[in-house]
């Protein structure tokens, strides 16, 4: 047994912060796991109970960082604050910074050649380097107290190196580029301004989840209303809701009736009808009349509470392509500044003078600080995570966005994904269709399942009256058996009734077979030692199942139908919904076996099933997707929750997935080959120092940017 704690990290600066913080928190006693999201700025840790939390921040602070615990219930507001305060001091930086650079570079280009003009030039560079660039400095000299280094160290020394140059060419009679030392700083501080403009976007999605949910409630305190705010309500509190206003928290209507959108909650654009005994959410909207609920879930307990809990968790993995960049961000800094020493030392070699052989080395360790190495992963999974929260889409980690690109047939289960799951008793055949009723209602009200209940339900609607089954046994699969009023009754598959040794005239299986032609669901029932009447149940199918199968079909896919049904009536169902493959008559605990059986047969299967009777089947499947409730969606089986029975999330879950993985490919494609030019051109001297710290600043915002446009995912075809 592991607890799980997150700490808000301060003072990551790059993916070798993150990865060395990683590394470090691996190490410590008690430590099962770590997890460290650079753009997001956590840590997230398995420990072992009892471990001494205080180590663990102890640990991240001797390395230069600092971290702090977020309590369970904490939000991301806090992140959030800090990437709006961090943008308003690098923007501050960054004007400081241009307003004295700017001229220095006016003077350098246009000025006279005169000794005054480069003094000034000094003058002026000087607050850029080591008042408005001092955060650098400071970060790469606590970076080198605890042996590592990081983006800072490479800025630190770069420009350290052309300003620490230009002082002794002064001196020495030499040209001097002071103005390069100042514009590198103005570009890069620029840069640090977009990113944790982009970063600050991006972790607002999480916080636009929370920013759903109601901030006061309504709360009936001796029959008189008291505005409450919503970290006071408790379970059990009367809640008034009118029309327009949110439901602060999770709870069951007591009094009155309404429609309300739950859209934010499940994707389902259709408001849901709810009277008294209903369960409701908080943060969805009740839309026409006035209600009374009693909470039952508050705080982290919420519906909305374990959605972002779970969009965090995701966000907190790794996807498996993401390890190449922790690998080389792990050796990068080093191997850059080696980088340029090579290059300086080349440059002296060959002939070059000291003035191009330092501006080529400052361009190297300029142009290769891996910041977009290190966001290209995290933003990407930070935004389409939230983007699928707000679909009704949940993605349990962030290898899904790998795994599902790889899907090439998708498994219905039929009942309660492709139909709605309610069933209804649709026809009767025997010769006494009331007593039938009577005896086949009892023993069916004493089960679960959905054809159990189909049939009590109908019974009753026809009026009559059930009575209380004895010896009652469910037959997973086959059907049940009780008895009433003494009489022995059992109700199922033709497959029971002969293996029960009961006798079956024809006139009910003919009966059956039609039934099941008209799609319908049919079992006999017998007692007395014979087989007595033939039912039929039916079920709805949803209205979007058949453009849910096409949209898959047109992605490429193969897709499935796996039911319990008999052959005939699988059928005739799937024909319905467009679907040509049928396993039917399959057993719940054989559905593994069959994704297994299609496994072996080359392909990659994703099974959408209830994560109830279907865990083996989810767990068995490459990708397991889980149809919640919009309310049950902390299941553990599968890999990804669909909030709402609307099979149509299948297809948008794997084309948002794909979407993610695509824009997590493009980032590490630009990040990695970005660098991979960019050292070589300007260890060759093609390219300035200056223009290099453009081009790093750009490269991170780049990244950051890309992964944004995911937000849009579903509103333009552009994404």
């Amino acid at each position: 047994m592991t607890d799980q704690i997150t700490f808000d990290v301060e003072g990551m600066t790059c993916a070798s912060c993150a990865l060395r913080i990683e590394r470090v928190l691996g190490k410590q006693e008690g430590v099962e796991e770590a997890l460290v999201n650079f753009a997001g700025q956590e840590a997230r840790v398995r420990v072992a109970p009892g471990v001494d939390l205080g180590t663990l921040t102890a640990a991240i602070e001797r390395i230069g960082y600092s971290a702090t615990l977020i309590e369970e219930g904490d939000t991301r507001d806090s992140i959030v604050e800090r990437y709006s305060i961090e943008t308003r001091y690098q923007g501050t930086m960054t004007l400081l910074a241009a307003l004295f650079a700017t001229p220095a570079f006016l003077l350098t280009m246009f000025g006279p050649d005169a000794r005054w003009v480069m003094l000034v030039v000094w003058g002026l560079i000087t607050p850029v380097e080591f008042v408005f660039g001092w955060q650098f400095h400071r970060n790469a000299a606590v970076r080198l107290r605890s042996g590592g280094a990081s983006m800072d160290t490479l800025v630190s020394m770069g420009t350290l190196a052309a300003y620490g140059y230009s002082v002794w060419a002064f001196f020495a009679g030499h040209p001097v580029f002071f103005e390069t030392a100042g514009w590198i700083i103005t570009f890069i501080l620029l840069g640090k301004f977009f990113e944790a403009r982009s970063k600050g976007r991006a972790s607002q999605a999480i916080a636009g989840l929370l920013e759903m949910g109601a901030k006061q409630a309504s709360v009936l305190r001796d029959g008189i209303e008291v505005a409450t705010p919503i970290g006071e309500v408790a379970v059990g509190d009367l809640i008034v809701v009118r029309p327009g206003e949110k439901v602060p928290t999770d709870g069951t209507i007591v009094e009155g009736g309404s429609s309300f959108d739950e859209s934010m909650l499940t994707g389902e654009s259709i408001p849901a009808g709810k009277g008294p005994g209903d369960a409701v959410f908080g943060a969805t909207i009740n839309q026409q009349g006035r209600v009374v609920i009693e909470a039952t879930r508050v705080g982290g307990e919420t519906a909305l509470a374990q959605i972002v809990r779970m969009v965090e968790e995701a966000q907190a993995t790794k996807a498996p392509i993401q390890h190449l960049a922790d690998r080389v961000s792990g050796v990068f800094v080093p191997l850059v500044i080696l980088i340029a020493l090579a290059t300086l030392a080349a440059w002296l070699v060959i002939g070059g003078d000291l003035t191009e052989a330092m501006r080529a080395a400052v361009a190297v360790l300029i142009i290769a600080c891996p910041c977009a190495l290190g966001l290209a992963t995290p933003t990407a999974i930070m935004v389409g995570g939230a983007r699928g929260a707000e679909l009704g889409v949940l993605f349990k980690n962030a290898e899904v966005f790998e795994r599902s690109r790889t899907i090439d047939t998708i498994v219905f289960d039929k009942t309660g994904t492709l139909t709605r799951g309610a069933m209804t008793l649709a026809a009767i055949e025997a010769d006494d269709p009331d007593r039938a009723l009577y005896l086949i209602g009892s023993v069916e009200a004493a089960g679960e399942h959905p054809v159990a209940r189909a049939v009590a339900l109908g019974s009753e609607e026809r009026g009559i009256d059930l009575a209380t089954a004895a010896d009652f046994t469910a037959l997973p699969g086959l059907g049940v058996r009780g008895t009433v009023d003494g009489i022995v009754v059992t109700a199922g598959r033709e497959r029971l009734m002969v293996e029960s040794g009961l006798v079956v005239p024809g006139r009910f299986i003919e009966a059956a077979r039609a039934m099941e032609l008209g799609g319908q669901t049919a079992f006999l029932a017998a007692w007395d030692g014979e087989v007595r009447a033939a039912l039929g149940v039916a079920d709805t199918l949803r209205a979007t199942a058949a453009g849910a199968v096409g949209s898959l079909r047109e992605m490429g896919a193969e897709v499935a139908m796996i039911t319990g049904d008999n052959r005939v009536t699988a059928e005739a169902i799937a024909a319905q919904v467009g679907i040509t493959s049928v396993m039917a008559e399959v057993l719940p605990g054989d559905k593994a076996a069959e994704v297994a059986r299609l496994q072996s047969e080359g392909h990659r299967v994703a099974f959408v099933g209830d994560g109830v009777n279907d865990a083996p089947a989810l767990t068995a499947a490459d990708l397991g997707m889980a149809v919640g409730s919009g309310t049950d969606i902390a299941i553990e089986a599968g890999d990804v929750v669909l909030m709402s029975g609307d099979p149509a999330l299948a297809a948008t879950g794997l084309r948002l997935a794909d979407a993610t993985f695509r824009t997590i490919r493009q980032n590490l494609f630009w990040a990695f080959g970005y660098n991979t030019a960019a050292i070589p051109l300007a260890a060759a001297g093609m390219l300035d120092p200056m223009i290099a710290a453009a081009a790093m600043a750009l490269s991170s915002v780049s990244v950051v940017g890309n992964s944004l446009r995911l937000r849009r995912f579903g509103r333009t075809r552009a994404a």
